[in-house]
């Protein structure tokens, strides 16, 4: 692929660099509107779960936002201090933690509704390009064709 066996090596030419740059920069532009909501993206992610499914065992919203429990434990605790969220024990088994949003995490769905809209503006991309990506950024995640949304 490369003549000079180092080439691999330059910052240029790593996929994972422009990913994770854009990532960065899309966060960041995240805090913008979520600041004013009192979250932080990945609270925000977790709130968008909780806006479509209403309740989710850890499992299954770890499933929906590809993260692990470990990391999931504080983004609820935190949320559920807000008021967003509640969270207990199934009673069929007491290793299922059962989290379920509010009414109060339900009306914060209100405040959230132009961020996706706003952000949209700050894509660099036609729209096109963007289904493209959107389905790119799947498929490397491992998500079968037929259960992409766009």
């Amino acid at each position: 692929m490369f003549e000079d066996k180092y080439e691999a090596l330059k910052l240029r030419n790593q996929l994972c660099f422009p990913m994770y740059a854009s990532v960065r920069e899309t966060i960041k532009s995240y805090r913008t509107y979520l600041t004013g909501l009192d979250l932080t993206y990945t609270q925000y992610l977790a709130m968008l779960a909780f806006w479509e499914h209403k309740k989710l065992n850890v499992k299954e919203l770890g499933e929906k936002l590809f993260l692990d429990s470990g990391t999931l434990t504080p983004v609820l605790k935190s949320l559920e201090s807000k008021g967003y969220v509640t969270r207990k024990r199934s009673t069929e088994d007491e290793r299922v933690l059962i989290v379920e949003i509010t009414e109060a995490g339900e009306d914060l769905k209100d405040k959230a509704i132009e961020i996706p809209r706003s952000m949209a503006t700050l894509v660099r991309l036609d729209a096109e390009e963007t289904v493209q990506l959107y389905r790119l950024l799947y498929k490397l995640l491992g998500v079968p064709e037929e259960d992409i949304a766009y």
